[in-house]
């Protein structure tokens, strides 16, 4: 199936949200949303869009900062009612003053951005996969926001489409659009019973046909020792406990051919963060992930292990851990109902692409929606290079992400 898809108001929309500085902040206030003005006042730009559009039941939610509206189904069947959801926000990465470059029928040579880098098909491969299209990128001294205008834009535009072409029979959709995904705040507050939906998919990252409804379940361990600290000349016979070499001893307890830089495909690891330390105080923070959920347990025991065989061995217990869950892989709900993804994959073969399962090394605000009631995998949204200055998006990438939605919508049963 082909939908004709405005790709020149896709492109202008992109544009439009690229411009606008949504960099969220992991240092304000936990109760303040979204935790940037920026991605309120992109909230506001697309509330007025979907108005525009005459969507339904349009607004933002004081309370949880996500921009909602419902385009009603056009048909007297029983079919489902589909969300698709993008964030607002960009990642922590130089993201003011934006400037979208345009460079139509791509020709595949470097392109010299203003502060001496470039974009070249040698260092990024896929770049091939673009040539002759429209391709976007930034000018190198900021990202572009692909991570997730991309996705916004792709869901605009197939409402768009079927708000221009209410020929064409689908059933209701509803969207949504939140803050801070890229800090892991936003989706804990989504709420589930006011959006309606039966499931939903984000949009969120990506390869053309990529589904994504496996992730790691994912802790941090937040580890904090606690030294003394006297004069070296001083020091010998325990006087001095230095906290600094317990965080090492304590690190090279874990696993050390077990780290992320060494691993790959469905491998778990563990990841040291920070290591912030002096004699009289250590904080070592490390997060842990797995797709596994008794390898997950194992993993978070390990750690708990080793805190507890140092304790043992020094003056006093002087490590603390918290150990805090942050998120669990969404297959283990979404594999006792595999519909969505089953629609998914039949409506990317009907637009001329190739479904892509795999898991994802990472969580997804989908991690976080489907534990709270809502089955949400995530599709695709076409861009490439996210959260640094050479990322890229082509128009054509964003409208088969339209094609996706709109395809999806017309085919779904219940």
């Amino acid at each position: 199936m082909k939908y004709n898809i405005d790709n020149e108001e896709l492109l202008q929309n992109f544009i439009t949200y690229a411009k606008v500085n949504t960099r969220s902040d992991e240092e304000a206030p936990v109760d303040q949303v979204p935790s940037t003005l920026g991605q309120l006042e992109l909230a506001q730009l697309i509330k007025k869009q979907l108005e525009e559009l005459e969507l339904q039941d349009v607004k933002i939610n004081p309370d949880n900062g996500f921009v909602t509206g419902l385009l009603p189904g056009n048909t007297d069947e029983d079919v489902p009612t589909i969300g698709f959801i993008a964030h607002l926000d960009t990642a922590d990465f130089a993201a003011e003053n934006v400037k979208p470059q345009v460079h139509p029928n791509y020709d595949g040579k470097p392109i010299d951005f203003v502060n001496g880098l470039k974009l070249t098909t040698s260092e990024f491969p896929n770049l091939k996969r673009f040539i002759g299209q429209t391709l976007i990128t930034g000018d190198g001294t900021t990202l572009l926001g692909v991570d997730d205008k991309a996705g916004i834009a792709g869901a605009i535009s197939a409402v768009s489409y079927f708000v221009h072409h209410p020929e064409v029979v689908h059933g209701p959709i509803k969207l949504g659009f939140g803050p801070d995904e890229e800090i892991g705040r936003g989706a804990k507050l989504f709420d589930v019973e006011d959006f309606n939906a039966d499931f939903a998919y984000t949009l969120d990252n990506g390869d053309l046909g990529d589904i994504e409804y496996e992730t790691f379940n994912a802790a941090q361990a937040v580890i904090d020792i606690q030294g003394r600290s006297v004069h070296p000349g001083q020091a010998k016979d325990g006087q001095l406990v230095n906290a600094i070499t317990i965080g090492e001893q304590l690190d090279q307890l874990i696993p050390t051919d077990e780290r992320a830089e060494l691993t790959e495909g469905r491998e778990g690891y563990y990841l040291m963060l920070i290591f912030d330390a002096k004699i009289e105080h250590a904080r070592l923070v490390y997060i842990i992930r797995d797709f596994e959920k008794d390898n997950f347990e194992h993993r978070k025991k390990v750690v708990q292990d080793a805190v507890d065989q140092l304790n043992s061995k020094l003056d006093k217990p002087r490590i603390t851990l918290k150990m805090t869950d942050q998120y669990y892989n969404m297959a283990n709900i979404i594999q006792k109902n595999p519909y969505p993804v089953d629609l998914a994959k039949q409506a990317l073969k009907n637009v001329g692409l190739t479904p892509k399962t795999k898991a994802f090394r990472g969580g997804t605000d989908g991690s976080f929606i489907t534990y709270l009631g809502l089955p949400t995998p995530n599709l695709f949204n076409g861009g490439d290079n996210f959260h640094g200055p050479y990322e890229f998006v082509t128009v054509e990438a964003m409208a088969k992400l339209a094609e996706t939605i709109v395809e999806i919508s017309c085919i779904a049963k219940n």
